[in-house]
């Protein structure tokens, strides 16, 4: 796992082709939907539904790569192309990164 969050490059440059107003906005709802898609995930793997853990796990993990958060985005693709794990262990560590991302979303868009 790496010691940043988020790439604050990736970061910048996204902030400055979409606007800072707007990607503030596209962090709020990130982070209000995030939560969502880890129930979405948790549900999905008691209910054996593969394709709606697949659905789940690939939104956490575009939102991931376009806010430059590499290690979530990983991880999330790992759940996407892993199919149902057995347990929910890897939704743990994936939902751990995203409470390092959230922090540093907030930091980088109020600093």
């Amino acid at each position: 796992m790496t010691s940043t969050a988020i790439d604050l490059a990736v970061f910048n440059e996204l902030q400055a082709t979409a606007g800072e107003d707007f990607v503030a906005e596209l962090v709020d709802t990130f982070l209000e939907e995030a939560p969502q898609m880890f129930r979405e995930l948790r549900a999905a793997l008691r209910d054996g539904d593969a394709e709606r853990f697949r659905r789940a796990a690939h939104s956490l993990k575009s939102n991931g790569h376009t806010f430059g958060a590499a290690t979530l985005g990983a991880m999330a693709r790992e759940l996407e192309l892993g199919g149902l794990p057995p347990d929910a262990t890897a939704i743990d560590a994936t939902q751990t990164e995203y409470v390092r991302v959230a922090a540093a979303l907030k930091r980088a868009c109020n600093g």
